[in-house]
């Protein structure tokens, strides 16, 4: 019990190993059992949610949305108005955006052209003094793997 008050990262293995060292075989179910008569319960650490930084991004369609809509009709009335979605020319067109916010705040909202990837987080995220405080492995979003490449960079601009 000490020992996990003093670490409570310790898992049932290290338990069943140290007291195998002191001469006493014991099962990780028997230890289990008797943490939980104690009022202990295994949990997941929680994370320092306060240095995480969340981020996304959305494509907005300007005129109308870029998927197929249903319609119930009869036989030929497939060219009737009710049945019809008005279009423009070339589509319209569309815009990415890209925006994050973590515990200290909201960031800037940006508008992306081209392919969100990792020299464009780079761009987006070198002004943000505040964001460079939290690491890397700490980030979420849809595209971590390209945000955690842009940290690298960063790292290496700023050494």
């Amino acid at each position: 019990m000490r020992k996990l008050r003093d670490q409570p990262r310790t898992t049932r293995q290290d338990l069943v190993n140290d007291l195998k060292r002191a001469g006493t075989t014991v099962s990780k179910k028997t230890i289990s059992n008797t943490l939980r008569r104690h009022g202990l319960k295994s949990c997941s650490a929680r994370k320092e949610w306060e240095k995480v930084m969340w981020s996304d991004e959305t494509n907005i369609e300007i005129f109308g949305l870029n998927s197929t809509c249903r319609v119930w009709r009869k036989k030929k009335d497939e060219y009737n108005p009710k049945n019809t979605i008005p279009t423009v020319k070339h589509g319209g067109g569309n815009i990415i955006l890209w925006g994050c916010f973590s515990a200290k705040g909201t960031g800037r909202l940006h508008r992306i052209e081209g392919r969100v990837d990792g020299a464009m987080y780079r761009v987006i995220l070198s002004p943000l003094q505040k964001i460079r405080n939290t690491q890397p492995g700490q980030l979420r979003s849809g595209s971590v793997r390209s945000i955690s490449r842009s940290w690298s960079g960063l790292a290496s601009q700023q050494t």
